[in-house]
């Protein structure tokens, strides 16, 4: 059984939501814990009861320097800050689990990741990291980060060093900012292929992993997943729902729209319809779509 660990709040219920239903599609069997960061997204998701999901509620788990550190940090930075914390809280509740998987929220699986997992255990390492793989064009390894802090595998022993050095370094710095040859949680991971190279193993084929800053370099359909950064759920001024699908800094060739975003604007719709479209319109993002990013998503009928 693969062990996976995800945290979102209330307003990315429809994005946590559609990644559960994907990962149910393509992994026989898993264990998809959910750390929900508010009590609506909490109670939201026990209503549901989905087969195959743990949900731990944020309040249980955090600590007194986490705490301290949400203070001074906005939403987004927080949940960057807790992202290290997050295999441990799964590791303390299950002594017998060997590794977990972080994901993001915005995740969405295409096809079942075994070819990544064995991969991973060819290397023998106890640490496996994903590269941005930017195509030239949107190469931000400078700023971001060579490394993308979006799927992320740890086994339970040999990897606990690193795990509490990526904790105490988030602890005392994770902004979204550049500064001093930091950023959020993530830049930290650039040194990680060659100060812990006998622990930590980067996934060799980046077409396996893609997201918007990659969509013209690899064909989609070697995908296992999908990273759908920047994607919003828009009320528009008439009350209707729909999708910007990322920024309009990157171009998403047509063939995938169709058939990447199309089938996730499809698990979207079921998400919503799960958690009722009240739900999300009580929370959605108000501002103006881009021409040529937006889809209608209230008819259920995707592209």
């Amino acid at each position: 059984m693969e062990n996976f660990v995800t945290l979102f709040d209330s307003n990315y219920l429809p994005q946590g939501i559609s990644l559960y239903l994907s990962i149910k599609r393509v992994i026989p069997n898993f264990q998809l814990w959910i750390i929900a960061l508010d009590q609506t997204c909490r109670l939201k998701l026990e209503s549901l009861n989905l087969a195959s999901v743990k949900i731990l509620n944020l309040d249980d788990l955090i600590t007194k320097e986490l705490i301290e550190a949400r203070k001074n940090r906005s939403i987004g930075e927080f949940c960057w800050t807790l992202t290290p914390f997050v295999f441990d809280f799964v590791f303390d509740l299950d002594s017998t689990i060997d590794r977990v998987t972080y994901l993001d929220a915005d995740l969405w699986f295409r096809k079942d990741p075994t070819v990544i997992f064995e991969e991973f255990e060819y290397s023998k390492k106890s640490v496996l990291i994903t590269d941005h793989g930017y195509a030239p064009e949107y190469d931000q390894s400078n700023d971001s980060g060579q490394y993308c802090v979006q799927f992320l595998t740890f086994d339970r022993r040999r990897s606990h060093f690193l795990r509490e050095i990526w904790k105490k370094q988030c602890l005392e710095w994770c902004f979204n900012r550049i500064e001093d040859g930091k950023f959020g949680d993530q830049k930290y991971l650039d040194v990680w292929p060659t100060d812990y190279r006998e622990y930590v193993h980067v996934l060799k084929d980046h077409s396996l992993l893609l997201a918007p800053w990659n969509a013209i370099r690899f064909p989609y359909g070697n995908s296992v997943a999908w990273h759908f950064h920047g994607l919003k759920i828009i009320k528009n001024p008439n009350n209707n729902l729909s999708v910007e699908l990322c920024s309009s800094s990157y171009h998403l060739p047509d063939v995938v729209k169709v058939n990447v975003y199309g089938k996730y604007i499809k698990d979207l719709n079921t998400a919503i319809s799960y958690i009722g479209k009240e739900a999300l319109l009580e929370d959605a993002i108000m501002r103006f779509v881009k021409d040529g990013y937006t889809v209608v998503i209230l008819n259920g009928d995707g592209f």
